[in-house]
């Protein structure tokens, strides 16, 4: 998750086995001071178990985004160049940067053979393993100049479980207790130096 909480692991004795490909797929668009962006991702991965018993499978996992954004002082927005004030941080002539308002959608599902098979799931435990996140998040971007931008952001996730599950912690997990069904809210704040 944005706080970097783990919400997914595979079972002890679970490993990648075989091929792996991802697919990504991004498009933007920006126009003066409006800018919106869209991604979406495919991940497949051959994984097999090590202990009885043994399986194999292959799982798809994908994920996707949108993001929307608006600088609110009138400055052109742009994917490689970011945003650059047109009167940058000065408080004795009054000048005060840009000012940026985002906000995102995003979810990423886990492929529900993760969890077929008897018990809490062949390759992941679903009582303590997420099928699905979904995230909403909010902020603002304050451009001082080109150089330096404060942010900070609100984020709010939701888990989805299989069959009643996320009920509590696994005996066969590599992670024991990985997430609870409630939301986890956050709130980040961040200064970037680009050079």
């Amino acid at each position: 998750t944005d706080a970097q909480q783990p919400y997914f692991a595979y079972k002890a004795g679970v490993t990648a086995n075989g091929d792996h490909w991802r697919l990504s797929p991004q498009a933007y668009y920006y126009w003066g001071p409006f800018g919106l962006l869209a991604e979406y991702v495919i991940s497949d991965q051959r994984i097999r178990t090590t202990v009885a018993p043994i399986a194999a499978d292959n799982l798809r996992n994908t994920s996707w985004q949108i993001q929307a954004s608006y600088v609110v002082t009138g400055e052109a927005a742009g994917y490689k160049g970011g945003v650059i004030p047109l009167q940058p941080f000065n408080p004795r002539t009054g000048d005060w940067g840009a000012l940026q308002v985002v906000g995102r959608f995003s979810e990423l599902n886990i492929d529900d053979n993760a969890f077929r098979g008897a018990g809490t799931g062949l390759f992941a435990d679903r009582s303590v393993s997420a099928h699905f996140v979904r995230e909403w998040s909010v902020g603002l971007n304050w451009y001082l100049n080109r150089n330096i931008r404060l942010s900070t952001s609100f984020a709010r996730s939701t888990f989805g479980f299989v069959n009643g599950g996320g009920t509590g912690v696994g005996a066969a997990t590599t992670t024991p207790g990985i997430v609870t069904r409630q939301p986890e809210n956050v709130l980040f704040t961040r200064m970037q130096l680009a050079f």
